[in-house]
């Protein structure tokens, strides 16, 4: 389970967004980059693969609901 997920709107305009994140899972901080098109650049990264895969899936329904559905 991530917990402490905070995300910070970077670039806001009709090109480009950008919004950097940062979360913890399993004791460890995580740190990155998600871009309008779902892309996620890393500064930190998991390990592992299929981590990296959950951990990615994770960060787009977040993203996607805190910043695309309206309240």
């Amino acid at each position: 389970m991530l917990t402490h997920f905070n995300y910070k709107e970077i670039k806001n305009n009709m090109i480009n967004q950008q919004w950097d994140f940062s979360f913890f899972y399993k004791q460890k901080k995580y740190k990155g980059s998600y871009f309008k098109d779902g892309t996620i650049q890393w500064d930190i990264q998991p390990n592992l693969p299929e981590e990296r895969k959950f951990l990615e899936t994770c960060i787009h329904d977040l993203m996607l609901f805190h910043v695309y559905e309206e309240h």
